[in-house]
């Protein structure tokens, strides 16, 4: 299919996704030729959506390279869902499957790390303006790295930094609060496959618990914080030999209590919810037995609950609307499934209180649909 006639198509795909208590109007995501970003070379993993700039709207990060170095990008918002700049994040060229964006040295502005295959791990400092410059490497490891998330760990306010390994141990990095990460302190097995890791209190201590994503016929686990940043309490959940490639915690039921949703390559996704005392369900599957490869949770349709958006390698990418028991799923597709893609994300990039998504497409352009009214 040639690029203008996939174009084309992707331009057409537009979807409605039920109706808002508060309107009469249903909402329904929309892409045309001004939401697509970099070139059918870049090899995209991941996205991140974040106000770099310090303008009030959400701008968007592209981390390009997988196995090959490339440049990672920004793209500014004008505030409209429109993004008519963009750069490099820096001039460095990296085998990134991860950016991450948040304040790491507590400056008030968006930095970003760049999890990236068999190098360095990196740091990029914001100016305030928007513009990047390395700063430092995350440890001296250079690993198979597959993800990267930050989140405060330990409590104390600023962001840590978690990495996930397939093939070596996964680890954390605390943060000093400028923005320097501490050794590398591992999770999981030594020698585990782990895609990604979702963060979230599973047992109500007050404590981030973290969920593994395995592959290579590994279970996924669920890993208890002992409250020390103690992670040896182990709990598995599904087959016991999923292809895992990702992994969301998020209330899916709205009782309070964090449920799990993962994507599973060669198999249907899956919802387990979760019983409070960091234990999960028997689980229930959605979606066919496409290569899901990344997935993201928002309440698309505005009525409450947390809906899932998954990105496919070899199937069209897709939408689940929750009907809110986190038990069932409808089913919308996106596009024709000539992507491959590696990674979602989804957030409000023009103001109107609904999440847009963003998809990372690998050896192809990447793309943004807008969440809009009407059918």
């Amino acid at each position: 299919m040639s690029p203008g006639r996939r174009l084309a198509l992707l331009a057409s795909a537009v979807l409605v996704v039920g109706p808002q208590p508060s309107a009469a109007q249903g909402r329904s995501l929309t892409t045309h030729d001004r939401l697509i970003f970099g070139s059918e070379e870049d090899l995209t993993a991941g996205v991140a959506f974040a106000d770099v700039d310090g303008d009030g709207d959400l701008d968007v990060v592209w981390a390009n390279g997988r196995h090959w170095p490339q440049l990672n990008e920004v793209y500014l918002n004008n505030g409209f869902g429109r993004f008519t700049l963009g750069y490099a994040v820096g001039p460095e060229k990296a085998t990134t499957y991860a950016v991450p964006a948040g304040d790491l040295d507590g400056d008030g502005d968006v930095d970003l790390v760049a999890g990236n295959d068999m190098a360095e791990n990196h740091v990029y400092l914001n100016d305030g303006s928007g513009r990047f410059s390395l700063a430092w490497s995350v440890g001296p490891e250079v690993e198979p790295t597959r993800s990267a998330r930050l989140h405060d760990l330990d409590g104390d306010g600023d962001l840590d930094v978690l990495f996930t390994n397939r093939g070596a141990a996964n680890g954390f990095h605390l943060n000093d609060g400028t923005g320097r990460f501490g050794p590398k302190r591992p999770f999981g097995d030594p020698d585990g496959s782990t895609i990604a890791v979702g963060i979230g209190d599973l047992d109500g201590d007050g404590h981030a618990d973290l969920v593994l994503a395995n592959r290579d016929g590994q279970a996924n686990q669920i890993l208890l914080n002992d409250g020390a940043l103690g992670f040896s309490d182990v709990r598995t959940f599904g087959t016991g030999s999923d292809e895992t490639r990702a992994a969301e915690v998020a209330d899916l039921d709205g009782d309070g209590i964090l449920d799990i949703v993962v994507a599973n390559i060669g198999e249907p996704n899956a919802v387990y919810l979760g019983r409070g005392d960091g234990t999960v369900d028997e689980g229930v599957t959605f979606g066919g037995d496409d290569g899901s490869f990344a997935l993201a949770t928002t309440d698309l349709d505005g009525d409450g609950d947390l809906d899932v958006v998954v990105a496919n390698v070899g199937g069209p990418n897709a939408l689940y609307i929750n009907d809110g028991s986190g038990r069932g799923w409808t089913e919308h597709r996106l596009d024709d499934g000539s992507e491959s893609t590696y990674g979602v994300a989804a957030a409000d990039l023009t103001g109107d209180g609904f999440p847009d998504v963003g998809f990372a497409h690998s050896g192809a352009v990447n793309r943004v649909f807008l969440n809009v009214p009407g059918g």
